[in-house]
């Protein structure tokens, strides 16, 4: 149950992050504009997480807690760069 749950918040975290690289916000192109990061990457960082958060979720369904509270958190500041408060 708790790898299902995981693995929707990851569906929710990839659709806002790749919001949030197609928004253009300046915080975004300061990061993906100098070069030293590709959006790509950070796609494939945010993969690695839900994969990890998804095999911990199998021993124990804290690590599932653990990945809502980074998805909230990531939720809550593309809120803030898609809606322009930050």
């Amino acid at each position: 149950m708790a790898v299902g749950i995981v693995f929707l918040l990851g569906i929710a975290s990839f659709a806002l992050h790749s919001a949030v690289l197609a928004s253009g916000h300046v915080v975004v192109r300061a990061f993906t504009g100098s070069g030293a990061v590709s959006s790509r990457l950070t796609l494939v960082l945010e993969f690695a997480v839900l994969v990890v958060a998804m095999a911990a979720a199998q021993a124990d369904s804290a690590w599932g807690w653990a990945y809502a509270i980074y998805t909230a958190c990531n939720a809550a500041a593309g809120w803030a760069i898609l809606t322009g408060r930050m």
